[in-house]
């Protein structure tokens, strides 16, 4: 009797880590019935699914950044200005040169640069991220705002309109099939190569070992303060890459509209994704399963009619409720 009991604690056990370890997984597998169930062949339609994954590739790459800055320990919220700043510096510099590769390559070097200066303020300086990067919003979005006189700039299609090439674009567009647009392309394989990151290389196991516990990380020989930094750059340019696929999408970048609340729904995706808030513990693919997550939340919602103004609402209530679960299961883990 006792190994019979014994054997059931063991597999209780299994199955809640297994749970706790594919939670965005099942969550999302749960939502795509009940989307098929309330709206059926509208939410399945091929064109709904494209459009989807379209609308939430520059979140879902912005995400990866912020997956990578929470398990070190730390927290951006100057995303979403950042993809403002870093979109219309590349729209800019296109504009007055004429060259493609100069304005994305000028993008990327500012979204480095950006994140370089957060990574400093919070490694070298001790403010905390929180501080840090609510200030660096601010000073992003209300610099951005003063050099465009709050408005924004459009993409010279007479001398830079292959731009619009590379997110209007799809791929293997025949018969019924509308084709799979580029971004989601771009999406999908910075999610494998920051998985490749995380996972592969020695950057990676810092960056965990970091967020995991900092003291023990700098006994072990680590330096602490240079990961920081790098994971903030890292960010950066991740940034800077959605907000050129975001500015090719659109052909035009705003400096007061463009990126707002773009934070909120990074954050969200990657705490739905059980991604520890307090550090050292994530991966990728769950950050990926959570974007999906909220992204079919809003599809539902704007299929059945409801009001969009609610969104935000939902997603602050998914990540007070992530977080709640996440201290559960933690619990739970400790009993054992």
């Amino acid at each position: 009797m006792r190994l019979l009991n014994k054997s059931t604690d063991i597999n209780t056990k299994n199955f809640k880590q297994i749970f706790a370890e594919h939670s965005a997984l099942f969550a999302l597998a749960l939502l795509f019935i009940i989307a098929v169930i309330l709206e059926g062949t509208t939410f399945l339609n091929i064109n709904n699914i494209m459009n989807i994954l379209m609308n939430n590739a520059v979140v879902g790459i912005i995400a990866l950044g912020m997956t990578l800055i929470i398990i070190s320990g730390g927290i951006d919220l100057a995303v979403g200005a950042q993809t403002a700043a870093t979109g219309l510096i590349a729209i800019t510099i296109m504009n007055h040169t004429g060259s493609i590769i100069l304005g994305i390559i000028g993008a990327i070097l500012s979204g480095v640069a950006m994140g370089m200066v957060s990574g400093v303020l919070i490694a070298k300086f001790r403010i905390p991220a929180f501080i840090t990067t609510l200030g660096m919003m601010q000073i992003f979005r209300s610099v951005a705002q003063h050099f465009f006189n709050g408005g924004g700039i459009l993409v010279d299609r007479t001398y830079v309109g292959g731009f619009l090439n590379i997110s209007n674009t799809r791929i293997l567009d025949f018969g019924n099939f509308p084709g799979i647009p580029l971004q989601v392309i771009y999406w999908l394989l910075l999610c494998l190569v920051i998985h490749i990151i995380a996972t592969r290389t020695s950057f990676g196991r810092y960056i965990y070992a970091v967020g995991s516990n900092e003291r023990a990380a700098r006994l072990s020989g680590i330096n602490v303060d240079w990961v920081k930094i790098k994971v903030y750059m890292l960010s950066g340019a991740l940034v800077a890459i959605a907000a050129i696929i975001e500015a090719s999408r659109l052909g035009s970048m705003n400096s007061s509209g463009s990126g707002q609340a773009y934070e909120l729904s990074a954050i969200a995706a990657v705490v739905i994704g059980g991604t520890a808030m307090s550090g050292g513990k994530g991966k990728i693919s769950g950050t990926l399963f959570g974007m999906l997550t909220l992204a079919i939340i809003n599809n539902v919602m704007n299929l059945m009619g409801l009001p969009s103004f609610l969104v935000a609402a939902i997603q602050g209530g998914i990540i007070i409720l992530a977080v709640l679960l996440q201290r559960s299961v933690a619990a739970k883990e400790k009993q054992y």
